[in-house]
């Protein structure tokens, strides 16, 4: 029996109940550093403030492997029935099943079985990274992907382009899930790193992972006069290093001085098509960094006229993103908080409580 209270309720919330324990079933988690497991860690200890009781399964609590041709992102070794066990000790409110790989596999089973509703996220554009690191089709992964995410509630998506590309493929039960920006960190005003004071103008700044999907030799070897800076790591980056001397990789940085990257780069550019959101995007433009990009999905979705330029050619959205008042930049940035999106989150999840108040109003409309 799933146990429901009311909590003190965070402006904005409403007053719905909410569940008082929520799992969350993720592959995805530290010590990896990328956006999925940022906008979780950041959604738990938001949750957990407010709170609610969070529990994160996750394959630190399993033995792993490395992902094949990912070495760094690890795959839970978890006993047949090891997650439904631990999913049926736990007793939650609400399941919410963040990744596609072997764990939420698991949870999938489990709940079905079980008969508990349960939510999924989209994260990534699965299809198009298994694609880019097989030589395989696309369509053969979005049979999977369509499969996976069927039997969800809701299925949480970042954007309106990622909603319309699933809507496509057949999953319709979409729910609005966004993005934010910890304010406290990602200002303007935060001190640029001491390799900027000697690079020529104007400094074009990538983050994230140095990997084959996020498309860099689109950055890198483009002609814009200044320089180019690099700040991540992963498994490309020896390889480009070595292509790209000319290049600054700084590598992985994090809070204050991730914002001094951005805050003291010209222009940031997002060189990835097969992104679902990009929260580096909102993070340069907090810290007043206008963005030249791809007119693609997660771009196409935040970056408006004031505050960046879209481009098939992407020396020319450099260039026309330079143009951008920085003042509107941070302005717009600062519009992104993680505490709106952790409401959409909460509102989300699949719970026995809130398919009663869904049907209660329906019969009341």
């Amino acid at each position: 029996m799933n146990r429901m209270s009311q909590f003190p309720v965070e402006p904005g919330m409403g007053g719905s109940p909410w569940p008082q324990r929520i799992a969350i079933v993720t592959d995805a988690w530290l010590p990896q550093m990328n956006g999925v497991v940022r906008t979780l860690t950041t959604t738990c200890e938001i949750l957990r403030e407010w709170g609610h009781q969070v529990d994160v399964i996750s394959p630190e609590g399993f033995r792993s492997m490395a992902c094949p041709t990912y070495p760094e992102i690890r795959l839970a070794l978890a006993l047949p029935g090891a997650v439904g066990r631990e999913l049926a000790r736990l007793d939650p409110d609400a399941v919410h099943i963040a990744t596609e790989g072997p764990l939420g596999l698991a949870a999938r089973r489990y709940c079905i079985k079980a008969g508990r509703p349960f939510s999924t996220a989209y994260h990534t554009q699965f299809p198009d990274y298994v694609a880019k690191r097989t030589g395989l089709s696309p369509d053969i992964f979005w049979r999977y992907i369509r499969w996976f995410h069927t039997p969800a509630e809701r299925v949480m998506v970042a954007t309106e382009s990622i909603r319309e590309e699933l809507r496509a493929h057949g999953i319709t039960q979409l729910h609005h899930w966004s993005r934010g920006v910890d304010l406290g960190c990602f200002t303007p005003e935060a001190t640029p790193p001491g390799e900027y004071a000697e690079l020529p103008r104007p400094i074009q700044l990538y983050v994230g992972r140095v990997a084959v999907e996020k498309n860099l030799e689109a950055f890198l070897g483009g002609g814009y006069p200044g320089s180019k800076v690099v700040v991540g790591d992963g498994p490309a980056l020896a390889e480009l290093q070595a292509k790209y001397p000319d290049a600054h990789f700084l590598g992985r940085r994090s809070g204050r001085e991730l914002a001094g990257c951005y805050a003291g780069a010209d222009v940031f550019v997002f060189p990835s098509r097969t992104d679902t959101f990009g929260l580096v995007v909102i993070e340069a433009l907090a810290c007043g960094t206008p963005v030249a990009a791809f007119p693609v999905a997660g771009p196409k979705d935040i970056v408006t006229d004031a505050t960046g330029a879209l481009s098939e050619d992407l020396d020319r959205a450099i260039a026309a993103a330079l143009f951008c008042d920085r003042r509107d930049c941070a302005r717009y940035g600062a519009g992104f908080s993680w505490e709106a999106a952790t409401r959409q989150f909460l509102a989300g999840l699949a719970t026995e409580a809130t398919e009663l108040v869904a049907q209660a109003e329906a019969v009341a409309a």
